[in-house]
């Protein structure tokens, strides 16, 4: 089994819209939407949503009412400012903000009453669901939620389980944008690492941060350069770059407002036109593809 992670150094560079694309092109696979964070496949593949689990993540001060004296311990010792005070029919009692609390425990660890619970917490939900394309695993997290890297690793889990249970040979991973710990999650033990920029300052800058990235963890990389034609003299700056620290460049993809229409047609590219930016797609996903399979593009 291949497990492709598309990803970017920055946002807005075009990487679901690629990805939502392969999926037009690609057979026997499984799709899996791990930008947990901001998740946005789904606007493309309007998936039918088959099976969802919740995602627990982390704990909760809760603090019951009935049993707390006002001592006070846990406002002394909540470094978040997570405690409030809760006037109740002239005694003192406290309660906590959810927002504001950051699940260390304190609070529950000095609590002379035992009147505090730390249950875990609902974190977010991850789904199995069927598409045009194909099944796809994907995820929400919850506001203000955290540890998505978790989240990231469990629809990766999930995608490779579904694969093997259906025989089928692919993943392919709409990865987050970014260096942090939700791409790490995304893109270790994976087959092939394609980074989307664009012919930017900050596109090249971020990619620079992505290719030492992919190079630290020793994973192969490729690149494709969105919208090129907007600036050609950085674009060639870029695939230099890319190529002496060997990431090989797959392809151009040029600026189309045909992208745009699709987006709004609630469909990828391939889909939507045949002609222009299809074209330049279908070239890099040849590229793509024949890196997959050991060979050159």
């Amino acid at each position: 089994m291949k497990e492709l992670v598309v990803i970017s150094g920055k946002g807005g560079t075009g990487k679901t819209s690629v990805l939502g694309a392969f999926a037009s092109l690609a057979s026997s696979k499984v799709l899996a939407d791990c930008d947990v964070d901001a998740a946005d496949l789904h606007l493309i593949l309007a998936p039918e949503i088959r099976f969802r689990n919740e995602f627990r993540c982390g704990h909760e001060a809760r603090i019951r009412m009935d049993a707390c004296t006002g001592c006070g311990g846990c406002l002394a010792r909540c470094r978040f400012d997570a405690i409030r005070w809760v006037p109740d029919s002239g005694t003192v009692r406290y309660t906590v903000d959810p927002i504001a609390c950051e699940g260390c425990g304190v609070c529950v660890d000095f609590c002379p009453a035992v009147a505090i619970d730390f249950p875990e917490s609902i974190a977010g939900e991850w789904y199995l669901s069927d598409t045009r394309h194909g099944p796809m695993v994907h995820a929400r997290l919850g506001i203000a939620a955290e540890n998505s890297g978790k989240l990231v690793s469990i629809v990766r889990q999930q995608a490779k389980r579904l694969a093997e249970e259906r025989a089928l040979d692919l993943v392919l991973v709409d990865g987050p944008p970014g260096i942090g710990c939700p791409v790490i999650a995304s893109i270790t033990g994976c087959s092939l690492i394609l980074i989307v920029t664009e012919p930017t300052l900050s596109g090249q800058h971020d990619l620079k941060r992505v290719a030492e990235l992919a190079r630290h963890f020793q994973v192969p990389a490729a690149v494709c350069i969105n919208k090129w034609d907007l600036n050609t003299a950085m674009s060639d700056a870029i695939e230099a770059y890319a190529s002496a620290m060997g990431i090989t460049p797959v392809g151009r993809i040029r600026y189309d407002h045909a992208v745009t229409a699709a987006q709004v047609a609630g469909q990828t590219v391939l889909e939507y036109a045949q002609t222009g930016v299809a074209e330049d797609v279908r070239r890099v996903w040849s590229g793509v593809e024949r890196l997959l399979n050991g060979g050159q593009p």
